[in-house]
């Protein structure tokens, strides 16, 4: 009997009833909306995210693992499976969910004030409203504890100057969740896009996350009433908390691409022949995908372990996410990289999706942290020595 991947260990046999039935929503929406034309997207580099959102929205998927505010209040663990069907698809469309849900929707929803929970997550929730999370900059990417831009008052106002880069959703954006250094160290702010002195630019050339929209942000003395600062962010820990949040969804995510990815080289090497038998036929093909497979259910299980401990506690480590989020996108991009070699000269067709999960898991790889990060705050936890500096 042959069996697909993830059934190998009978692993959806862990599952809930209810986290198999948002499995069963989100792919079957992803079905219908998003593969059909997701690699026309990723060739003409857009994607409808404002129709994707309202979508994304009626079904309860934005902010879903928030509660209140018209926020589903799901679990973590049927957050996570969403996320990893949605990267299925393809990593921009589950980029535009994580980004509005666990940075812009989760930063407010965290660190904001009653009045802004009120103005922005209801319209959020629904995908009326964009958000995007202002942090990176061009000069500080992996080091947001030196960034430049800056927030100084003035009056009874803050006034914003500097740029950030590579944010996602920020050409859309109605609302920029911004974090800048002040004389009182790191600051966040609740921004309307159309405020004086804020201006985004698509950036264009990229070859990954093409049906995502990205851009870069202007602040050129934003002038902000002190009720658009986020009160109760103090500090680096409050936009790192929101990275924490949003690296969770790709420890699932990453997953998603990876499955396709196999999915795809199987079928393909059952019914590919070569030399007279099908390419699954032969040793070397079997044992790439026999590696695959382990792979991928070893990265479910360590997803699902974060999943429920996050939903037992309420909370997870700073660390034990990026030991999901190192082993999840660096097993995944492997996989995509591998099932590529088994499709042959096909693998580098867009008519088939492995190479573009490949090309999108190089941004998944850096984003949120890239891996040499990640081993960083997991080797100072091991050793107690901080190695970032050195």
């Amino acid at each position: 009997m042959v069996v697909a991947p993830l059934d190998l260990l009978d692993l959806d046999s862990l599952l809930t009833d209810e986290e198999r039935d948002v499995r069963a929503l989100v792919r079957r929406v992803t079905d219908d909306r998003v593969r059909p034309s997701v690699a026309q997207w990723y060739e003409d580099g857009a994607a409808p995210v404002r129709e994707l959102a309202l979508e994304f929205g009626k079904l309860g998927l934005l902010g879903m693992h928030l509660e209140g505010y018209g926020c589903a209040g799901a679990s973590a663990v049927a957050y996570g499976i969403a996320c990893m069907e949605l990267e299925a698809a393809d990593s921009g469309v589950r980029s535009l969910v994580s980004v509005q849900g666990s940075l812009a929707m989760y930063a407010i929803w965290r660190y904001g004030s009653e009045e802004q929970k009120q103005r922005w997550l209801p319209g959020m929730a629904a995908g009326e409203l964009i958000g995007c999370f202002g942090l990176t900059e061009p000069d500080h990417g992996s080091d947001p504890a030196n960034m430049s831009t800056r927030a100084r008052r003035d009056g009874d106002d803050w006034v914003l100057n500097g740029g950030k880069m590579w944010i996602t959703n920020a050409p859309l954006a109605d609302v920029a969740v911004i974090w800048a250094r002040a004389d009182e160290g790191v600051v966040g702010f609740a921004v309307p896009t159309d405020t004086p002195g804020f201006s985004a630019r698509e950036i264009k050339h990229k070859m990954s996350l093409r049906a995502s929209s990205t851009g870069s942000i202007s602040l050129d003395d934003v002038r902000v009433p002190a009720a658009f600062q986020l009160p109760s962010a103090a500090g680096l820990k409050a936009p790192l908390s929101c990275l924490t949040e949003a690296r969770f969804g790709i420890v699932w995510g990453a997953l998603g691409a990876a499955r396709e990815c196999l999915a795809v080289a199987l079928d393909y090497a059952t019914t590919r022949s070569q030399f007279g038998r099908p390419l699954a036929g032969f040793q070397l093909t079997q044992a790439k995908l026999a590696d695959m497979a382990l792979e991928l259910q070893k990265g479910f299980l360590l997803a699902l372990h974060l999943g429920r401990r996050r939903d037992e506690t309420g909370a997870l480590r700073p660390e034990q996410v990026s030991v999901g989020k190192l082993n999840n996108v660096r097993e995944a991009i492997k996989i995509a990289r591998q099932c590529r070699t088994i499709l042959g000269g096909n693998g580098i067709s867009g008519e088939y999706p492995v190479m573009r999960h490949a090309n999108n898991l190089e941004s998944v790889l850096t984003y949120e942290g890239t891996s040499e990060i990640h081993q960083l705050v997991i080797g100072q936890k091991l050793t107690g020595l901080d190695a970032f500096a050195g």
